[in-house]
């Protein structure tokens, strides 16, 4: 096949690449050197003279706060009108399928277990409403091009060096200043990023709107300690919910700080999202993150 990967040198980019690379006509699309198509979809329809049998969209803005409304536009930049101008630069010679890859950001919930893929989409951030919109693009030009659309939303990521909420604990237990709270009791869902790249190669028909967890929701101090045991690090000591709260309220106050109370009550909270949809319709069977991942 020949494959499009949008976002290519990113985080998940890389390993999508990788997997595919050895068994398809990989063409990677990026900001950066060695891709065989650069440019800026957020300002630009980049005329790929390719027709490609699948196109994988990652490209995209992530993993940062907005402090002003100028911030916030970048995500809307980046997310949604450059998923726009990809799909117009694809509509000349249009793909067999389309993959794109989402966020659970867009359910807009900061607790809850075991959320589905019916639940509203209620995100509020500009992360989370510029990849709704997106997505409402992705599906409403594939059903006018006659092309599959697979959307996939993913929790944090994991693999060595990981962006996000996932790479700030790894940087915290690294430098000694991360702290547990309440013995890190509460649950998260967690992707290993080659088990995404592993379900893309099965499933070059699918299509529908599916969430990818590992099934096993581990707590934070399960993967604070595989963490600390990588690093050779001592396991973070654990503080109450109450002294917890109480740091937090003091960061709200503090320009700048990293550690607020939103923070605190993430931290203190399960939030967890279904992947039964995705095991029983196109047979996903991922990994156990705290038994295969690497910092």
């Amino acid at each position: 096949m020949k494959v499009l990967i949008t976002g290519a040198n990113g985080f998940l980019g890389t390993h999508i690449v990788q997997r595919y690379q050895d068994e398809h006509e990989v063409y990677r699309f990026g900001r950066g050197n060695g891709n065989e198509f650069t440019g800026d979809i957020v300002s630009s329809i980049v005329p790929f003279g390719e027709t490609f049998d699948l196109v994988i969209h990652c490209a995209g803005k992530a993993h940062s706060l907005p402090k002003n409304k100028l911030e916030e536009d970048e995500f809307f930049k980046v997310n949604h009108i450059g998923t726009i101008n990809l799909l117009k630069a694809l509509t000349v010679n249009k793909p067999k399928q389309l993959v794109f890859i989402s966020t659970v950001a867009v359910y807009g919930m900061e607790t809850g277990d075991l959320i589905s893929e019916s639940h509203l989409l209620q995100g509020q951030t500009a992360y989370a409403k510029s990849k709704i919109l997106a997505e409402q693009e992705v599906l409403s030009w594939g059903d006018e091009n006659g092309v599959k659309v697979l959307i996939l939303r993913l929790p944090l990521i994991a693999g060595v060096n990981p962006p996000g909420n996932l790479g700030k604990m790894i940087k915290g237990i690294s430098s000694g200043k991360y702290l547990s709270i309440a013995g890190g009791r509460a649950k998260r869902s967690v992707v290993l990023a080659e088990d995404v790249a592993e379900f893309l190669i099965g499933n070059s028909d699918g299509e529908g709107i599916y969430n990818l967890t590992d099934g096993y929701h581990p707590s934070f101090r399960e993967l604070e300690i595989v963490i600390a045991k990588q690093l050779n690090r001592k396991i973070p000591i654990s503080i109450s919910e109450g002294v917890a709260e109480l740091i937090g309220k003091l960061g709200d106050w503090i320009p700048k700080s990293p550690v607020n109370s939103n923070m605190i009550h993430k931290m203190s909270h399960d939030l967890t999202f279904d992947d039964q949809k995705a095991r029983n319709e196109l047979g996903w069977a991922p990994r156990k993150v705290v038994d295969h991942f690497k910092v």
